[in-house]
């Protein structure tokens, strides 16, 4: 029988026995393979509560990121043992990856909500039509957490941002246990040790992590962007900014690069060919909104690289920025290891679970919490996320045109023109007469005969 354990008495009882003022939120059990995050962690779900919501977590769902039941249990959560239980009751279900088909209970999950429930997830709708389209036939209002807009009010929710930062991070850890060497230059008894060199391609959040941790772990670090503005920040974490003498701006919309011209991009290549003979790892993380993952590194820059170099290619999952990543993998191709891992925020699943419920709290708190719970069509973040608005697609808001510029009409310049009063000659010639009978009077003779004519 279907059961959710009741935390107090630890009697059991139907999930349909809580108020209904309280909406309900699913936790699922991540199906994918590999997959170790959940979207609640024991500290968010104390927050999802303190905004009024109920929360029905999966037995197991937090077991992959080290949460037991116990642990959601002491945090005021009911556990519910059924899957099918979970997703019929709850109002609101949160996810970390998409919906997939279930072969334990042989129904695809996106079945399992009932109809007119919201989902929260990362979704992926433009490489996953199929879903949306299952979605849209269960009326489902469905918020897309890669899809948040990348402005400044929504950095908050911004999941990608979180995963990326995660990733950055552990690509870095996951080079030095391959790369078998110091990354910090040492002088020992033995002799001397020189610094790694780290090559860093994309200085999105993913790569300024990457950047970050190489540094704090000693190594010699370069990184690489299309974008100048990233300059700075990769200066500022002591890195060197390899830069091209090309005029051409790779800033796109959103904060995101774009693609660049075949001129551009010849130059990036050779830049980044003279750079594999000379580097011990290479770390690459750029990606294009929509599009495939630019390859950046060659089988030929691969093949000139010393033996026992390390390749991490963040961008494995989108199709690689290396010609010979194989996606999942690791592996080692003519004496570098590639390393294709797509599931590198998994790996640190329990401060990945952490900050991504975060962002769901926060996105939950925008919408209006329990009480003022709704969904803004009016609000460019929340629109911006939406897949689904009860079954229906909606499309973006319309871009607000600029306000006109105001046209400045000149002012003539008014030449100010003071007039002196001028004194008249006449009473210049009167007082110079004046003067000199006065002086007369008391001059001698001698000085008047010099104006006699």
């Amino acid at each position: 029988m279907t059961i959710a354990i009741d935390k107090e008495s630890g009697a059991e009882r139907s999930p349909s026995q809580h108020p209904a003022t309280y909406r309900k939120i699913g936790i699922p059990k991540e199906i994918s393979p590999g997959e170790c995050r959940v979207a609640a962690t024991p500290d968010t779900v104390k927050i999802l509560q303190k905004y009024g919501f109920e929360v029905l977590v999966e037995s197991g769902a937090g077991e992959a990121a080290n949460f037991s039941n116990q642990a959601y249990l002491d945090a005021g959560c009911r556990i519910i043992v059924d899957t099918e239980t979970l997703w019929s009751y709850a109002d609101l279900i949160l996810k970390v990856r998409p919906p997939i088909w279930n072969p334990n209970l042989n129904k695809h999950e996106a079945d399992l909500l009932h109809e007119g429930a919201t989902l929260i997830s990362f979704i992926w709708a433009n490489q996953n039509p199929e879903l949306v389209e299952q979605l849209a036939n269960r009326k489902a209002t469905v918020l897309a957490m890669d899809a948040v807009p990348r402005i400044s009010r929504a950095q908050k929710l911004d999941a990608l941002s979180s995963m990326a930062n995660i990733a950055g991070y552990r690509a870095v850890i996951e080079a030095a246990q391959q790369f078998g060497r110091f990354f910090t230059g040492q002088i020992t008894a033995a002799g001397k040790v020189p610094p790694a060199k780290v090559l860093v391609i994309g200085a999105g959040v993913a790569g300024l992590a990457a950047v970050g941790t190489a540094r704090s772990l000693g190594a010699i670090v370069r990184a690489f962007d299309t974008r100048p503005v990233v300059k700075e920040q990769i200066q500022s974490l002591g890195a060197e900014f390899l830069e091209l003498e090309f005029e051409e701006d790779g800033t796109g919309q959103g904060g995101y690069a774009k693609t660049m011209s075949p001129e551009f991009i010849k130059a990036e290549l050779d830049l980044f060919a003279a750079q594999a003979k000379e580097v011990d790892i290479i770390i690459t993380t750029a990606l294009i909104p929509g599009k495939k993952a630019p390859t950046l590194i060659t089988k030929d820059m691969v093949e000139s690289m010393k033996e026992g170099s390390v390749i991490v290619d963040l961008a494995a999952e989108q199709g690689g920025n290396c010609e010979v990543t194989k996606p999942g993998e690791i592996y080692r191709y003519q004496g570098v290891t590639v390393i294709g891992l797509t599931d590198l925020p998994s790996r640190m699943a329990a401060q990945a679970s952490q900050l991504y419920g975060k962002n769901l709290c926060h996105l939950l708190d925008d919408m209006g919490r329990n009480d003022n719970y709704h969904v803004d069509l009016n609000d460019e973040v929340i629109r911006g996320a939406l897949v689904l608005h009860q079954g229906e697609t909606v499309e973006p808001l319309p871009k607000v045109a600029p306000p006109p510029q105001k046209v400045e009409t000149p002012v003539a310049e008014v030449s100010t023109v003071v007039k002196t009063r001028s004194t008249p000659t006449w009473i210049w010639t009167v007082a110079l007469g004046i003067a000199l009978l006065a002086i007369g009077t008391i001059a001698p003779p001698s000085f008047l005969s010099h104006f006699t004519v």
